[in-house]
């Protein structure tokens, strides 16, 4: 029987991209639901063997403006209070960091954006997350907002922008400021959807965006499928 790794989209660009193969190789079935209506299932969302939360544009603090958000914290914290696996990636991992009690807030020091490689913490090398982020292989940054440690949550990666880069519950609860899970096609979409943001960061920055990820996004499926198993089998 199969396991049910259950996927919360904010954007349907945002989607488990190169982890879903090797998730699926490992015995998961994985279906995805909009953040929009996860009300409706919370009860799924709270007893799947497997939790995701994904990315995207908006803040833990625009809660009141998008109340999904309330529903999200409140069922990532009763997951990890009972220890069944998150993963939380960008927004995703900002509101594992709501649930566990820290603050999340806007970045003083800009938006990170582009591919650009994390310095792992020597928990951090020891972790899942070093096949993705060891020997200074990049990754990609696409963020605004950043977090306070959560209490009892261990530290995994900083860069020099923002400190708080990753950081891990236990075995179980694992969350990513960066993304890790899409590719190059993939990111054609995002170029299209996040236009504005591109914008703003300068005239070069898509061109610069582009050859960064015909030089590093093709390596990451890769890196993603040693990511993903090491870090199931230890759940």
């Amino acid at each position: 029987m199969s396991k049910t790794c259950l996927v919360i989209e904010h954007l349907a660009v945002e989607h488990p991209g190169t982890l879903e193969p090797t998730l699926e190789t490992c015995g998961y079935e994985v279906v995805s639901i909009p953040a929009a209506s996860v009300r409706r299932f919370r009860e799924r969302a709270e007893e799947a063997d497997l939790l995701i939360v994904m990315g995207g544009p908006i803040g833990v603090y625009d809660a009141p403006e998008y109340p999904f958000l309330t529903e999200e914290i409140d069922i990532i914290r009763t997951r990890l209070k009972v220890k069944r696996p998150v993963l939380g990636i960008c927004l995703g991992s900002q509101l594992m960091a709501a649930a566990l009690g820290a603050r999340v807030f806007p970045g003083t020091n800009g938006v990170e954006l582009g591919w650009a490689p994390v310095q792992l913490t020597a928990d951090g090398q020891r972790h899942a997350l070093a096949e993705i982020a060891a020997e200074d292989l990049p990754v990609l940054h696409w963020h605004g907002d950043t977090f306070d440690l959560p209490e009892g949550a261990t530290l995994l990666a900083s860069t020099s922008r923002y400190a708080k880069q990753a950081f891990a519950v236990g075995n179980y609860g694992l969350a990513l400021q960066f993304h890790v899970e899409t590719d190059a096609a993939e990111l054609e979409q995002w170029f299209v959807a996040f236009a504005g943001d591109i914008r703003k960061m300068g005239p070069d920055t898509l061109s610069r965006l582009r050859a960064d990820t015909a030089k590093y996004a093709a390596g990451l499926a890769e890196r993603n499928a040693r990511f993903v198993s090491r870090w199931l089998s230890q759940l």
